[in-house]
């Protein structure tokens, strides 16, 4: 039994998400990611002297709405605080956040294990705050850069409970929680922008031991692999400290993709190594219970609700569900095309095949193919009738997507609805019986695969348009009887 076996793991999550609101959480500057640096800044953000912070109300609303989504109690009761430390980007010296009052309490996250039985992952707290801005450092380490756009981005602040045990079960509660948030459009969850980061807490302990060990935080993990990554990587040193009778210093570390470790930052901040105060520039206030019940009427079908309709009305494979419902949009395009064709596997084959193909291709989303669902429903109804084989359907989808055309325009302009005339197809099967004698003899000596390759030629020679199953059922009647 490996010494690991004596230990276990414990893990918090703290995910930031940055809110899709037009502007700022208390100021009028633009949300958008991608301008200038230091083009979308203004006294408020900027901290100067004398300005005064507005709530933004979208910011809020949004908040609610991942909060109720998440099974939170909100607070009818709401403050802001003053969380003070110093950062070059930064430029009050204090961020705007929550301490004792924050919006929301006791939610949770279900996942799965790997095992397929199911997990409740607690979520502490959600609290809003504002973002700082971001540092570029010389890689020659002359000097920093620094960029305050980002400086008052909205963001909400979810706490999980210590209830991760494996740094897999860290990834699948992140999946859960950004396919939640995205279904909500509370954020696009993209972490390469930053509009979703994670730090992780980590400590280990003898296993039944009830007292928890000494936390670590890792920083700086820019995936949810690198967050499964890091985690390994984490628990291992610390088992491995222990064991060799070291104590784990309570630290930040950073996680070094390349090299695959994580390496000490600073000494771990308490609260109380924050100062907080409550915010003199915006007083408490109270959430209105019509604003509450507004959100919630406003909530979508969220994932595990529309897995269980999908499962009851559309009888499909639990993976192929888990595939299609990913996304809120192309689960909705999904249901648009089996209501022009009534064929939900069907449908569903197409969905998490070609369609998906498509949009890997191209690096779009759903919307970005500009596919009307009423043209992959005409195409899918096509192929299942035998009007279309299906790699000629396949290109039919190529060029729908391609050039905006109907599949009907393209299937007449090119003539490429598919013979299903006996007469015809038997006088192509005549001629590549005779060009592929070796296949003939191979068919007939019992070699399956031999028919393929033969239905195979025959399709080529008709360019795909001969039925493939009449093509099948010919040449078996003449070569095996």
């Amino acid at each position: 039994m490996s010494y690991r076996d004596k230990y276990e793991t414990v893990i918090g999550l703290e995910v930031h998400v940055q809110l899709n609101t037009k502007t700022k959480v208390f100021c009028g500057c633009s949300n958008l990611f991608g301008a200038g640096p230091n083009t979308q800044v203004c006294p408020v953000c900027l901290g100067m002297p004398g300005v005064l912070p507005v709530l933004n109300k979208q910011a809020l609303a949004l908040s609610i709405k991942i909060a109720l989504a998440l099974g939170c109690d909100i607070q009818k009761n709401m403050k802001f605080d003053r969380k003070n430390y110093y950062y070059p980007d930064l430029p009050k010296n204090y961020q705007i956040s929550q301490y004792d009052m924050p919006l929301a309490f006791k939610g949770c996250i279900d996942i799965e294990l790997e095992d397929g039985s199911a997990k409740r992952i607690g979520v502490t707290r959600a609290h809003m705050e504002e973002d700082a801005g971001k540092l570029m450092h010389d890689t020659g380490g002359v000097y920093s850069l620094v960029d305050l756009n980002r400086t008052g981005t909205p963001l909400l602040e979810i706490v999980s409970e210590p209830d991760i045990r494996t740094p897999q079960e860290a990834h699948s509660y992140l999946t859960v929680l950004k396919q939640i948030i995205k279904y909500l459009g509370a954020s696009d969850c993209n972490m390469e922008e930053g509009s979703l980061r994670c730090d992780a807490n980590i400590s280990v302990r003898l296993r039944g031991e009830k007292k928890l060990g000494t936390k670590v935080e890792i920083k700086n993990m820019n995936s949810f692999k690198a967050v499964k990554d890091a985690l390994t990587h984490e628990e291992d040193r610390q088992m491995d400290l222990l064991e060799d009778g070291e104590k784990i210093m309570m630290e930040t570390r950073l996680w070094d993709d390349k090299k695959g470790v994580t390496a000490s930052m600073r000494a771990k901040e308490e609260s109380h190594d924050y100062r907080y105060f409550p915010e003199p520039d915006l007083v408490p206030f109270e959430i209105s219970h019509d604003l509450m019940e507004d959100i919630r009427l406003s909530l979508p079908e969220l994932p595990d609700k529309k897995f269980e309709r999908f499962m009851n009305v559309y009888k499909l494979d639990k993976k192929d569900i888990e595939v299609i419902i990913l996304e809120r949009e192309v689960a909705d395009f999904y249901e648009d095309v089996v209501k022009g064709f009534n064929d939900a596997q069907n449908v569903a084959n197409w969905v998490k095949g070609e369609v998906m193909m498509h949009m890997n291709e191209r690096g779009v989303d759903i919307a970005g193919l500009k596919l009307a669902p009423a043209d992959l429903a005409s195409l899918v109804k096509m192929a299942k009738e035998g009007a279309l084989s299906y790699l000629v359907a396949k290109e039919v989808l190529r060029e729908c997507i391609d050039t905006g055309k109907k599949p009907e325009s393209i299937v007449a302009e090119k003539g490429l609805r598919q013979v299903s005339d006996q007469g015809e197809i038997e006088k192509i099967v005549d001629q590549v019986i005779a060009a592929n004698p070796k296949s003939v003899e191979d068919l007939k000596a019992g070699k399956e695969n031999a028919i393929s390759f033969l239905v195979g030629q025959v399709m080529k020679m008709s360019k795909g348009k001969a039925n493939p199953r009449m093509a099948n059922e010919i040449l078996r009647s003449k070569l095996v009887g």
